[in-house]
């Protein structure tokens, strides 16, 4: 908003400062102390507030004996993310550009799901919410009007075609193939991020490195002369994205302050599927899906160890580890929480440097 309302006046007035507004490196500066700035405001009220209303995390039966400690902590602090990106994004960024428009749809779409699914859990005093159906369908429905968009508004066939990482020119028109493929990963990213909310820090960590990383991306893919001298897919205002992307790292930042062990408040489903659809979405218009698997590696492992735990106990009725998703195992094993958030974020940060690799090794 402050672009379409100051930059102009740089032509009319020639005043150099409104000039800045111009660049999206010092737009996506300002996002991310936006976002941070109000997180750290409404934090504190918003906790205190929490706790009145006993808005408080229900821990599982079977789950590490350390966490019965933490019942009661006030759970869907990812209203504070949504909040602080939402007004961030919008404060920094071209209003006039549909990308943004879009990712925000899906940002607070599936924010309105993890709130409606933390929301049942508080209510029935349980760990189980919405049911796992309803909810599926929902993060579908929203998920399909979003890859729908990317693709009219993307247009020709990079809309609906699938770039590989380390290779020039290989792109794969999936034609309309393409539109189950951006659910697979809009949805994949959104319900990953969640299995990995499991430990104070553990998610918000890699969210942030994820969404720094798609930053520059975004930045890269929608700048013709740096997408062409990288020899990436140049899709036309994607670059617009990064502040977005700039949003949630301060909001990352400022979440952080309040969730470090021992956390202070959690972020629910309301946050972990909010910044995990949104990743999904800005990985499918920079047309970096695979490379977000790469990037979000930790996320994939947490997530499969879900499924490597599910299949070998109806196949073979034992479990492969001590208990799933994997951050469990290890606290089962004696690791200190702590132990498992820290060297869980260094694993993400070595994903993260591979999956930048992939800009320049081509």
């Amino acid at each position: 908003m402050l672009y379409n309302l100051l930059y102009p006046l740089f032509h009319e007035h020639q005043v150099l400062l409104f000039n800045l507004f111009r660049y999206l490196t010092f737009r996506t500066g300002g996002a991310i102390l936006t976002s941070m700035i109000i997180s750290f405001a409404v934090g504190p009220r918003f906790i205190r507030w929490l706790r009145k209303k006993k808005v408080g995390q229900q821990i599982r039966s079977d789950g590490p004996e350390t966490h019965f400690k933490k019942a009661g902590t006030p759970t869907m602090g990812g209203l504070m993310i949504l909040f602080s990106v939402t007004i961030s994004t919008i404060l920094w960024v071209d209003v006039s550009n549909p990308y943004m428009w879009t990712v925000l749809f899906v940002f607070l779409g599936y924010g309105a799901i993890g709130f409606c699914d933390d929301y049942a859990k508080l209510t029935r005093s349980s760990t189980k919410g919405v049911p796992g159906r309803v909810r599926l369908l929902l993060e579908c429905a929203i998920a399909l009007v979003a890859v729908l968009v990317f693709m009219l508004l993307t247009g020709g066939t990079l809309g609906s075609s699938l770039a590989f990482p380390f290779f020039k020119n290989l792109l794969i028109d999936l034609s309309w193939f393409f539109v189950p493929f951006g659910l697979f990963v809009i949805v994949g990213a959104a319900n990953a991020v969640n299995l990995t909310d499991g430990l104070d820090g553990l998610a918000i960590g890699p969210i942030m490195i994820c969404s720094a990383c798609f930053g520059i991306i975004s930045y890269l893919v929608g700048n013709a002369h740096f997408a062409n001298y990288l020899q990436l897919h140049f899709v036309k205002d994607s670059g617009e994205l990064a502040v977005f992307c700039g949003a949630l790292v301060g909001a990352g930042l400022g979440f952080l302050w309040f969730n470090a062990p021992p956390a202070q408040v959690f972020m629910g489903d309301t946050g972990s599927l909010s910044m995990g659809g949104a990743l999904g979405a800005i990985a499918v218009v920079t047309k970096h899906e695979i490379v977000l698997g790469i990037i979000g590696g930790l996320f994939v492992l947490e997530t499969l160890s879900v499924i490597i735990q599910v299949v070998s106990f109806k196949t073979r009725g034992k479990r492969v580890f001590k208990m799933a998703p994997v951050h469990h195992h290890f606290e089962k094993m004696g690791w200190a929480e702590t132990q498992v958030v820290v060297r869980f974020w260094i694993i993400a940060i070595i994903f993260a440097l591979i999956g930048l690799s992939t800009l320049k090794l081509r």
